[in-house]
């Protein structure tokens, strides 16, 4: 497919096609369905999916009712390729996270009626970063100030009384989250991402269930590379699908 590529994720298990230029599907994804704690039959959704990458490695592991969620239409109808690339059921809905409830209903998506959510928002700050020149993926990586309200609003909004969100946002903006989940989730647990052991967390990824009153739990984080640039060997078995991140309630 011209401007294109067809990539192996979890050790060849999931294929992927995503466009050549802009926003690629990369560790982040993996991890964020990794750290996902889905059971057979449940309604899952994802949010920004892109081209279907974190959705559909959960939908890989374990038979889920998964929708994904994308603005971007051809990013939406690519999603839809992968789905049968792999021979993964889901829905692909055009719709942006910002919009109001009743347009979340029309697609299908009604309050309270998701088990569990993931997504990976936008999460550079454009005041500290440089912009991407392509707008594709300026988009996809760029935040605004209420990026991160708006998609936990979302998402809040869509879960059952005890369903979960799982997110991975920059390390460096943990407070931003934890204050963004302070209105109508507990549970909340943080597993950070180091590039290598002796170096800062560069990723955090969150888990918070809906209504809970369950205190706050820091998890030993992950690293993703020994001091001599190997990838460390937990999680090279997360990125190959063959083990998922714990966060101490499953």
């Amino acid at each position: 497919m011209n401007g294109h590529t067809e990539d192996a994720f979890l050790g060849g298990k999931l294929r992927l096609r995503q466009p050549l230029k802009g926003h690629r599907a990369g560790h982040d994804a993996m991890l964020l369905a990794a750290a996902t704690a889905a059971a057979a039959g449940e309604r899952v959704v994802e949010l920004g999916s892109g081209v279907g990458a974190a959705g559909l490695a959960v939908a890989s592991r374990v038979a889920i009712d998964l929708t994904l969620v994308e603005i971007d239409e051809s990013l939406a109808a690519l999603s839809r390729e992968n789905a049968l690339l792999n021979g993964i059921a889901c829905r692909a809905v055009v719709l942006d996270v910002a919009a109001k409830a009743d347009a979340f209903v029309d697609a299908g998506l009604a309050p309270d009626s998701a088990d569990h959510v993931l997504m990976n928002p936008p999460f550079n700050d454009s005041g500290r970063h440089q912009p991407s020149p392509d707008k594709d993926r300026r988009a996809a990586h760029e935040a605004q100030s209420s990026t991160l309200e708006t998609w936990v609003h979302a998402a809040r909004r869509l879960l059952k009384p005890g369903g979960t969100l799982t997110l991975i946002w920059r390390a460096e903006a943990l407070t931003d989250i934890l204050a963004a989940l302070g209105r109508g989730f507990g549970g909340i647990a943080v597993l950070p991402v180091h590039p290598k052991s002796a170096g800062p967390a560069i990723r955090v990824l969150v888990r918070a269930e809906k209504g809970s009153a369950a205190p706050l739990m820091l998890r030993p984080g992950l690293v993703l590379n020994s001091e001599s640039g190997q990838p460390a060997p937990q999680a090279e078995k997360v990125l190959r699908g063959e083990e998922t991140l714990r966060f101490g309630r499953d």
